[in-house]
């Protein structure tokens, strides 16, 4: 071998790549990614044929979130929702903190005729959102729900993008395709569960003062109830008191005792 030769085979040598070496934190976020990506893969196969929804359902996607827990671009992989560019006119309902009335069942027409959408960004990031370029005749607030969504869970008014059109299409009597869009998600029944009270109310209101009114009156019996807990007297538990009493006792609460200890720092 020539002198050339193993100058040649030194160098490589000097500057071959250096490996790259992931931790076990690294190799487990990155199988963990996979795996998520395969089985949406394999469940938007195996979905059976997705009922005609006959209006449309849209959203702006300000790109706050995270890809893998945004359930807006979850609903988007599975052709459910569109997107809307910023500074688009969108003639149908649209929830956005900026609206003034509440979504009621007198928004049904709306909905049927020209459809539904949200505005996809993070609580946390509410000042910065452009809501003046999302235009619409229709803006709508939703009343008090409690989320279930696992980011979000148990807290008052924060729900996710798929739960705030859930909750505006079971008022106005859209109960199909709520549960349609709940079901691409493993908790979306807990939210119709933990919201079942409130979305009957809603349901039966005549309009949006009438939906206003109802709430005022959900979270009076709450603050109600949280006043009687804080007066009663912390009697230790009776010895006699069976594992299966108390089994029954947390099946028979009320789900306004759910959201109880996070009215505190409920602003409405």
């Amino acid at each position: 071998m020539s002198a050339r030769s193993n100058k040649k085979n030194k160098y490589k040598l000097v500057h071959r790549r250096p490996r790259q070496v992931l931790c076990k934190e690294q190799k487990y976020h990155q199988e963990r990614d996979k795996s998520d990506d395969a089985c949406e893969t394999e469940s938007m196969e195996d979905d059976p044929v997705v009922p005609s929804i006959t209006f449309p359902v849209a959203m702006w996607d300000l790109k706050h979130c995270d890809r893998k827990k945004c359930s807006g671009k979850k609903l988007m992989r599975h052709g459910l929702v569109k997107t809307l560019r910023l500074g688009a006119r969108f003639s149908g309902l649209v929830l956005t903190p900026v609206g003034t009335k509440c979504v009621s069942p007198t928004d049904r027409e709306i909905i049927q005729e020209y459809g539904c959408a949200v505005v996809d960004c993070s609580w946390a990031r509410l000042d910065e959102t452009p809501f003046n370029r999302m235009r619409t005749p229709n803006p709508r607030l939703l009343p008090f729900f409690v989320a279930a969504n696992p980011v979000n869970y148990g807290k008052p008014c924060q729900l996710s993008c798929v739960e705030a059109i859930a909750a505006a299409l079971t008022i106005t009597g859209f109960r199909d395709e709520a549960a349609l869009f709940l079901g691409k998600f493993t908790w979306g029944h807990s939210f119709l569960e933990l919201n079942s009270e409130l979305l009957e109310r809603y349901a039966l209101c005549k309009n949006s003062e009438e939906v206003i009114a109802v709430q005022e009156k959900y979270l009076e019996e709450a603050w109600h109830e949280k006043s009687i807990r804080h007066t009663l007297p912390d009697f230790p538990p009776s010895d006699t008191e069976s594992e299966e009493e108390e089994e029954e006792t947390k099946k028979d609460e009320n789900p306004v005792s759910e959201v109880i200890k996070e009215l505190d720092n409920t602003k409405i």
